[in-house]
């Protein structure tokens, strides 16, 4: 596409130069569809009590959203890319928009049965195992290497509000309309972000060449997953962090809210000061460009045991809300500094393939640590429990730490090349407080 005349776009632009076409394009559909799907994941959990189902039933219809996101990541990469990554994208939000409407219409117009909740979470979470992988070697596409470390922090700052706000919004209107309504609303959320995401210019992206197959794709992506000592290790390690941190978010805090800290409330507060940690992280990651990207991201993993710890002890409300803050900051500086990392050692043509290893190890023991937090806990007790997830966190961190790479990958200088197409050329960079 031909661009505007410069007099044209130069008056009074509100976005840095950087943030071209298809970065707006990129943060606002990501945006939409945060506002929506925060809120539908408590929309979908009322709908199933409202329903007459017990915690259990809940469990199942959230397993049955995490079970295809697992199985199908592999093949979402490998075909994110062979095919035009934006028409993935679009194709997986209209899986989604279909998915989310049925379920609303089931909701409001009678009493949906189990299966049939299952089901449609089922198709949802299918479509975001293929979109994920597309999706973020799109966003990776947008900007330059020069722009990217900030350009990251931006995004993934706006996705951050927009969950807290799409929750605090969801729960307020579940409260006063219905869960039905508020399933509706995401289903409109994701044909919006559908909608901007057909308009993603794909010309600077070199056309894929057909290759050998699937399979032979898949391969091709884990034999550069694997010859990546950083990248198979520290998938590893969130492999164990990511299971014990969400058993301990989703089964213990409830719990522990419940019995020492009086009620619901203070763990939905506790739960708001990390969206508010990671708005903070991705602030501070707009001002620090660290120089040992793995480095810096991986010492901040070891905050993420402080929930554990705090849930163990426990502490108060306001202790639990401080760790809480502190822990979505630190993973906000690791997010960024992945990215940024993967950015930068990935190439671009194979990039989805791997994206889709690194979701797909990350998440694979997340069902299985949700499913085995009750029964550890009636073997062991809540309190070592707790503190069990909590050195699960800290033991593969430190292991991590002693990969070579992971200590020495350092930022390199952007290369001379033009932007991509749909991003602006950048401008001369201003003096900052960050020295960048």
């Amino acid at each position: 596409m031909s661009s505007p005349p410069a007099d044209s776009a130069a008056p009074s632009r509100r976005l840095p130069a950087w943030a071209g076409r298809n970065y707006t394009l990129l943060t606002g559909a990501a945006v939409v569809t945060n506002l929506g799907s925060h809120g539908a994941l408590i929309a979908s959990a009322f709908a199933v009590m409202d329903a007459g189902g017990s915690g259990g039933d809940v469990g199942l219809v959230a397993a049955a959203r995490t079970l295809p996101l697992v199985l199908f990541l592999l093949v979402g990469g490998a075909l994110a890319d062979r095919l035009p990554r934006h028409r993935v994208m679009v194709a997986a939000n209209a899986l989604n928009c279909l998915s989310q409407a049925a379920f609303a219409v089931l909701v409001l117009t009678g009493e949906p049965r189990l299966w049939q909740m299952m089901l449609l979470t089922a198709l949802c979470g299918t479509g975001t195992a293929f979109f994920n992988p597309a999706a973020e070697g799109m966003l990776l596409s947008s900007v330059s290497g020069e722009h990217s470390h900030r350009a990251f922090a931006m995004f993934r700052m706006a996705m951050n509000g927009a969950g807290i706000g799409g929750a605090a919004l969801g729960g307020a209107l579940i409260a006063a309309i219905g869960p039905g309504w508020v399933l509706a609303v995401d289903a409109a959320a994701f044909a919006v972000a559908g909608a901007l995401r057909a308009f993603l210019d794909v010309g600077h992206i070199a056309e894929r060449t057909p290759g050998g197959g699937l399979l032979a794709d898949l391969r091709e992506g884990w034999v550069e997953f694997r010859s990546r000592a950083w990248l198979w290790s520290i998938v590893l390690q969130f492999s164990v962090v990511v299971a014990v941190v969400g058993a301990a978010e989703s089964v213990y805090g409830p719990l522990v809210a419940r019995d020492r800290l009086g009620g619901p409330a203070p763990w939905g507060v506790a739960l708001a000061f990390f969206g508010v940690g990671t708005i903070a992280g991705a602030v501070l990651m707009m001002l620090w460009k660290p120089r040992r990207l793995l480095l810096v991201g991986t010492l901040c993993v070891f905050p993420l045991a402080l929930p554990s710890a705090g849930l163990a002890v426990p502490l108060p409300s306001w202790g639990l809300c401080a760790v809480m803050f502190v822990s979505g900051t630190a993973v906000e500086v690791f997010g960024v500094n992945w990215m940024t990392t993967m950015h930068q050692e990935i190439p671009e043509e194979k990039f989805s393939r791997v994206s889709a290893y690194d979701w797909f190890g990350s998440l694979s023991l997340l069902p299985l640590a949700t499913a085995l937090a009750g029964p550890a806990e009636s073997a062991v007790g809540r309190t070592p429990a707790l503190w069990g997830c909590a050195a699960l966190v800290i033991v593969p961190t430190a292991l991590v730490l002693l990969v070579p790479e992971v200590r020495h990958i350092t930022r390199r200088p952007a290369p001379a090349t033009p932007a991509a197409a749909g991003s602006s050329p950048p401008a001369p960079a201003p003096s900052s407080p960050a020295g960048v």
